[in-house]
């Protein structure tokens, strides 16, 4: 995979690479889709709707006329779903150790494991997702977007990984060996008291956060490749990325799929991104 250059990039992310502390980074990526594709093409529409939004957050008293801010344009598809994984990892190694927060554009989930491995293994990770994700192997692939918390759990080990909003697990995974919060619990108790419970589990204190936004319910989100109903708001992401904050050292967001979006999903992984580049850069700024 080489990185493309296009003319359309994330709003306000027209800094140069080698002055900007956050880089995006699109990897249209969705060959290991099982149920609707046409996540490849959420890095353009994501784009797109990032023009949505005023240059200020007056929530938290930020603008992004502070920040230096990067789009490093999109990562062509070559080789197997393995070859995938390996470039991946291998683009994103190289912007870490340069020292940028790297936010990633599924493309599906298949796309986070080895952006995780980039950044080491001394760290822990939470997924939002509606599914645990936790298959050995899914179709003959052990890369597979099915296998996502399984093999984010082979790099960083147990404990130091947990899925948020899980509300479909197949009888194949081993749901007593995984460590997550499922959707219902999260209703009945609040996304407060159970997010903050399971935060406390987690071994290392640095967290990437890979966003799966089929863990937001599709009536928020309905561009997808596998919705699920009952799920967690985008409000209990907004708390969720507010109470990481400087904690925060990379994220993603996966599975927006554009094709059966009205334009809302699209528009809110954007505003996501938008919420992650304030909280962290407050968070390490205006201390």
């Amino acid at each position: 995979m080489m990185p493309s250059r296009g003319m359309l990039r994330f709003a306000d992310a027209g800094d140069g690479y080698d002055e900007s502390e956050f880089v995006v980074l699109g990897i249209p990526f969705d060959r290991t889709t099982t149920f609707r594709s046409g996540a490849r093409f959420a890095p353009t529409t994501i784009r797109e709707a990032s023009s949505n939004f005023e240059m200020t957050m007056f929530e938290h008293d930020f603008t992004f006329d502070d920040v230096k801010f990067h789009d490093a344009g999109d990562l062509y598809e070559e080789g197997t779903v393995d070859d995938m994984v390996v470039s991946i990892e291998e683009e994103a190694k190289k912007m870490i150790s340069s020292g940028k927060f790297l936010i990633s554009v599924g493309g599906e989930h298949s796309v986070s494991p080895p952006i995780v491995r980039a950044h080491g293994r001394e760290i822990s990770v939470i997924t939002i997702d509606a599914h645990l994700d936790y298959r050995d192997e899914y179709q003959g692939l052990r890369n597979s977007h099915a296998c996502a918390h399984k093999r984010i759990e082979d790099i960083v080990g147990k404990g130091n990984v947990f899925a948020f909003g899980v509300r479909s697990i197949s009888e194949s995974e081993d749901k007593d060996e995984a460590l997550y919060a499922d959707a219902f619990r999260i209703h009945r108790e609040g996304v407060a008291k159970v997010f903050d419970e399971m935060l406390a589990k987690l071994k290392h204190q640095p967290v990437y956060l890979s966003v799966d936004i089929d863990g937001i319910d599709p009536s928020f989100a309905p561009g997808t490749g596998t919705p699920e109903p009952f799920g967690i708001t985008p409000w209990d992401v907004k708390y969720v990325i507010n109470k990481l904050g400087e904690r925060l050292i990379g994220f993603d967001v996966v599975e927006v799929c554009p094709p059966y979006d009205n334009g809302n999903t699209s528009i809110l992984a954007a505003r996501l991104i938008r919420e992650v580049v304030a909280v962290k850069w407050m968070a390490t700024h205006k201390k």
